[in-house]
Order: C-alpha cells, then sequence, then structure tokens
C-alpha cells in the first residue's frame, strides 16, 4: 500500500520538475527512471553522456557542476533537486584530492547558491555512512551520533563529504531570493549500494574474483556491516522528497537519515552467494585486519610516490578495509517513523544472473590453467628468493670454518 500512495503521490504533483545530479550514473538513472515512470518531469545533469537510451521526454543537460554557469542551467525551473553527484568513494579515486574537494565541496556550494537564487525549493542530499564512521565500532547507531571530527577521517573523500552535509543541513530554511517560500534540505547517509548493472564496485570485485586475488577474507567473523539495493534506495529518496513538502508538514526539513536494507551482515558472507554463485570456491584463509590495513597504507605511500606517472588501481585502500572488517550498521527507526521508508528484502541472485548473462563465470578448463600457471609462478618466485639467499649462506658457513680451524 506504501508503495501505491508514493506513484498517487507523484502523480499529483506531475507538473513539477525533478533534477538530478550524477544523473547518469547506475543510481542515479535508476532514480530517474522511478520517476519518469510516475509521470513526473525529469532532467539529467551530468558530465558525462547517459550510457543508456534516455526516453524523449528525459531531459539531459550536460555540464560540470564545478561550473556556476552550468548548474544555474540546470536547475532553473526545478521543483526539486536530488544532489547525487559526487567524487573519489572508492579505488584510485579515493586518492585525488583536488578533485574530490572540487566536485564534493565546491560542487554542492554551487548547487546551494544556485537553488536558493534561482528559487528551487527542495533538495534532497546524497550523503554516506562516512560522515560519523571512521573506523571505529558502531553497533545500531543513530542520527544523534556526532560528525566524526574532520582530522580523524582516514579518506578525503568522506571528509568532503561530511562537508557537504554539514553545508547542506546548515543551508535549510533559508530564504528563496524572492522570499516567497524557505529552502527544505535532508540528507540521506547510504550504506554500501548494490545492485544489477552497478558499475563502481561489484565489477571491481568480480574482477578480483576471476584474477584469483580474492583468496583470502580479513577481520572478524563476527563484524557486521550493511548493504542497500538500488531501488530500497531509489524508494528513500523519493520518500525524502515528498517529505520536503507542506503536505507532509515538511516533516523531513533540515534532518538526515541512515540508509539501508536494515540487516547487518559481515562483509565477506555478503559476498558468498556472488563467489560461489559465479562457479568460485569462497576463501578459507582469514587474515588479522591490521596486516591487510598495513598493506593498504603501503600501496597508498606507493601510489603518493609514482601516482603522476603510473596512476593504478590500488587493491584496497585504508578506508575500504575499515568498511569491510570493521562493525557499523544503523537503525532505521528514524527513517521509517519520518520518511514512512520500509525497504523490501533484496538478495544477490539478480547481480549474479546480469555477471553470468555478461560471460563471467568460472570456466573449468580455463581457470585450471589458470590456478596452474599462478602456482607455477608461485613456487619460481619461491626457487628464485631462496636462490638469492646461497651467496650469502656460503659466506656465513666459510667464515663459520675459517673460524674453526
Amino acid at each position: 500500500m506504501l508503495h501505491l500512495e508514493t506513484i498517487k503521490d507523484f502523480a499529483m504533483v506531475n507538473a513539477e520538475t525533478f533534477v538530478i545530479t550524477g544523473g547518469c550514473g547506475y543510481f542515479g538513472y535508476r532514480l530517474a527512471c522511478s520517476l519518469h515512470r510516475k509521470g513526473v518531469k525529469v532532467i539529467l545533469f551530468d558530465k558525462v553522456l547517459p550510457k543508456e537510451d534516455v526516453p524523449e521526454d528525459m531531459m539531459f543537460v550536460q555540464g560540470d557542476i564545478r561550473d556556476y554557469t552550468d548548474v544555474v542551467k540546470a536547475v532553473t525551473g526545478a521543483n526539486c533537486v536530488f544532489h547525487i553527484a559526487s567524487y573519489g568513494m572508492s579505488g584510485k579515486e579515493q586518492l585525488n584530492q583536488r578533485m574530490i574537494e572540487e566536485v564534493n565541496i565546491q560542487g554542492t556550494q554551487n548547487i546551494l547558491k544556485a537553488c536558493i537564487e534561482h528559487r528551487v525549493p527542495r533538495l534532497v542530499y546524497t550523503s554516506t555512512f562516512n560522515v560519523v564512521f571512521g573506523g571505529q565500532v558502531i553497533e545500531n547507531g543513530d542520527e544523534s551520533l556526532p560528525y566524526l571530527p574532520l582530522h580523524l577521517h582516514p579518506d578525503h573523500y568522506s571528509r568532503t563529504k561530511s562537508l557537504a552535509e554539514m553545508a547542506v543541513l546548515k543551508a535549510n530554511g533559508t530564504v528563496l531570493k524572492d522570499g516567497s517560500e524557505l529552502f527544505r534540505c535532508c540528507a540521506l547517509r547510504p550504506a554500501g549500494i548494490y545492485g544489477p548493472g552497478e558499475q563502481r564496485h561489484l565489477p571491481r570485485i568480480v574482477s578480483y574474483i576471476e584474477k584469483g586475488i580474492f583468496s583470502f577474507v580479513y577481520g572478524e567473523p563476527s563484524s557486521l556491516v550493511e548493504f542497500v539495493h538500488v531501488d530500497n534506495l531509489v524508494l528513500a529518496h523519493e520518500l525524502a522528497a515528498k517529505a520536503l513538502t507542506a503536505e507532509r508538514k515538511y516533516s523531513a526539513s533540515g534532518q538526515p537519515y541512515f540508509i539501508s536494507d536494515g540487516r547487518p551482515v559481515n562483509n565477506f558472507e555478503f559476498f558468498r552467494p556472488l563467489v560461489e554463485g559465479l562457479g568460485y570456491p569462497f576463501p578459507k584463509l582469514r587474515l588479522p585486519i591490521s596486516l591487510i590495513y598495513f598493506f593498504a597504507l603501503l600501496t597508498e605511500m606507493t601510489h603518493y610516490l609514482i601516482g603522476r606517472i603510473y596512476n593504478f588501481q590500488p587493491l584496497l585502500t585504508r578506508t575500504e578495509v575499515y568498511k569491510t572488517g570493521v562493525t557499523h550498521y544503523f537503525s532505521m527507526a528514524k527513517a521509517k517513523a519520518e520518511l514512512d521508508y520500509e525497504p523490501k528484502e533484496h538478495n544477490l541472485d539478480d547481480v549474479v544472473q546480469w555477471f553470468r548473462h555478461r560471460g563471467h563465470g568460472r570456466k573449468c578448463h580455463s581457470s585450471f590453467l589458470s590456478r596452474l600457471l599462478m602456482e607455477i609462478l608461485f613456487v619460481a618466485a619461491a626457487l628464485a628468493v631462496a636462490m638469492s639467499f646461497l651467496p650469502l649462506v656460503g659466506s656465513c658457513a666459510l667464515n663459520v670454518l675459517k673460524n674453526i680451524l
């Protein structure tokens, strides 16, 4: 019944215009399609061209969120902005501090200024769990938790997203330029996003699985984290936009909300169906998280030294180690009470099928050859290391013999 009411709500305001920054990304486009099906006008604002065929009555505005002029062109005449665009969430992007600041901080400032100057009354900001999390254990946390002190963030993305969220919530209640009404904002803090077609995290994980890199897990088996299916996140954004209206008494105005599937799970156990669904054995080796964190630190240092010459993809960053190996999960009570958010239950079956339909999955013959080659290379490397010590061993033995004689 909730979903039918949500559809009716949007049908009632189908004369309104919704702008989605980062609208050509995985989640942004999924949200756009859901809104479009409800009969509202949608504008995709992004620097890159759409990867999918955009319906004729869905507008695409190409522009850079760092350019205020581009932002103004996109939001003028809008009734609500979903500010999703960001940079530096994972992988080597996390190490490009300049770009992270320009997109996450300057870009958000441009959005806020344009909305206020051009009388856009509502904004839903897509934030992150990381504004309160920096590697410490959090169990069933809620929105009363303070922001993590900026100097404690292990990565620049989380630090800038925290600053951006603060700016958004501070802007709530600002009088729009014509003085007719107030600017209403809220922030959604999603867990890690998954779903068929997700292009940021899942392909990287699958590549690790297929290359044999995903051969160990780390951290305590009891550690718990959360994820959110893309369709649940779409639902949360639609409900948040509605909760910023007079019909809902602006119940979400100035508020942050944690959003997930509401089912804490061990990070590696969550991906077990994906690993085994593609025909690979689930790793049995478990390593201490401190060792993996140290490895990630060395990787980041190496990238800092040679990144301008060779901008390689780090296997893991320190933030990714914390996010996957340290317990942190949050209560959905506030989102359920104030947004009527009720997440549906999902699993990885559709994700497995999505990858299988695109040719992924273990192929017995090639897998055997790959494994055999890896074993040969490992033995060869071990022999090379052992042989490198022979001159030293021989020299030490001669010295001992000389001393004896």
